[in-house]
């Protein structure tokens, strides 16, 4: 609404001065203000408008609401000065922080987890990444250091490197039983980005990484056909696409983002590939003035192998609210998430959200057959609700807690909590 004004201000004060009369008046200059760690030429990059361009306020508008969706950039709105027959736009805008501690924790059934570290979205005011954070998750050590540039010297390429050891206690199923195997992934990952234009992007990558699974100390139950120990040295070659429709507001979000991803792994201890694609798309809409309705959809198949190391799980963390910590595995996966964000608070610096949310999920089990994610006694629904309390002008800064509930096993049900929106 303010920017409505402002461009319906700047509009009339052209016209008094006459330079809108022939509607050829020309930019002589474009500045920003409110800069402290952003980069000028990194925002100039984002911006259409340019110097001796024809006055368009739409053109001006898309441009403002470009910045409020880059990582740097709190809030934005343009000022237009005139004199004489000169027109100067001005871009103004409020920063936001991006350099985060990280410190996290959090816990479900059987699961207990601490994160410590930094994070930066907007490394050196030029939109980079660059994170690394120490990760304990029931006793085991986990570690990683990323860093991502999406624009090479603002041109349209990127890369990203990654180094990383995931460290887990992951429960595989077994006909005898469940078997707990302590679970260890050390990788380098390195990807190449083409940004198609301000929306569109494509990601081309490979990783080395090397699995281990080896029983837990704590299994007790012994007698089964799991293997003790198997590591297996793999290559990971990576396709991804993602169209980013987003448009942010603060904590409020419209629009849609589409992500594609077509995986083919190599295991060199036996020369076998395995292959996955995965999609997933997220639609978000303004309900008035304090509603966010949000919804997530996920299609996932891989290789059919009748192995108990399926690659996709059902967790609360990631995908079905109160369904404790992969709880089952999959060779296909279909998630729905739907949640209504309503805020209750909205201050300057502070904000508060009620939450009510519904999650689904259905998967195909290893070996199985592909009808099996229709068919009714694989489905998974879980209701629930919840609150979020978010800091303005930090991103990522937002305490959210969820209990669900499954419908069809009320005894299964659960607490969770974590940082971030769940999606």
């Amino acid at each position: 609404m303010v920017n409505k004004w402002l461009v319906l201000v700047s509009f009339m004060i052209l016209c008094i001065n006459g330079t809108l009369a022939q509607g050829d008046a020309r930019i002589q200059e474009v500045n920003f203000e409110g800069l402290k760690k952003n980069k000028l030429p990194y925002l100039q990059n984002i911006v259409e408008v340019t110097e001796g361009d024809v006055i368009d306020f739409e053109s001006i508008s898309n441009d403002v609401q470009q910045l409020k969706n880059s990582v740097g950039i709190a809030d934005a709105s343009f000022r237009v000065d005139t004199l004489n027959s000169d027109v100067t736009l001005t871009y103004v805008t409020e920063e936001k922080k991006t350099l985060l501690p990280i410190a996290k924790f959090g816990g479900i059934r059987d699961n207990i987890w601490l994160q410590l570290g930094f994070v930066d979205i907007n490394w050196l005011g030029t939109g980079q990444t660059l994170t690394a954070h120490y990760q304990n998750s029931d006793g085991r050590h986990s570690g990683l250091v990323f860093y991502r540039v999406p624009n090479v010297q603002n041109t349209a390429w990127g890369y990203s490197v990654s180094l990383s050891k995931w460290s887990s206690r992951e429960p595989l199923f077994f006909p005898e039983g469940t078997v707990f195997y302590d679970y260890d992934n050390n990788s380098l990952a390195l990807t190449g980005i083409r940004n198609l234009n301000k929306q569109n992007f494509v990601e081309v990558g490979a990783t080395y990484f090397v699995e281990t699974y080896s029983i837990s100390e704590e299994q007790e139950i012994m007698e089964l056909n799991g293997p003790n120990l198997i590591r297996q040295p793999k290559f990971l070659f990576k396709l991804e696409y993602q169209l980013d429709k987003l448009d942010y507001h603060f904590f409020y979000i419209n629009g849609t983002h589409w992500t594609s991803a077509f995986q083919n792994v190599l295991n060199t201890v036996d020369n076998t590939w395995f292959h996955s694609i995965e999609f997933q798309g997220r639609k978000f809409w303004r309900l008035g003035e304090k509603g966010n309705l949000a919804s997530r959809f996920r299609f996932a198949l891989s290789t059919n192998n009748d192995s108990p190391f399926a690659p996709f799980v059902a967790d609360s963390h990631i995908n079905l609210r109160g369904v404790g910590n992969r709880i089952d595995r999959g060779t296909a996966q279909i998630i729905l998430n739907l949640e209504h964000r309503y805020t209750i608070l909205e201050k300057k610096e502070w904000a508060a959200q009620a939450v009510v949310f519904a999650d689904l999920g259905t998967w195909r089990n290893p070996g199985g057959e592909l009808r099996d994610v229709l068919d009714p006694n694989q489905f998974r629904q879980f209701i629930g609700a919840g609150f979020r309390i978010i800091k303005n002008r930090i991103t990522g800064a937002t305490l959210r807690v969820d209990y669900g509930i499954d419908i069809f096993n009320t005894e299964q049900r659960g607490f969770v909590i974590g940082l971030g929106q769940y999606f």
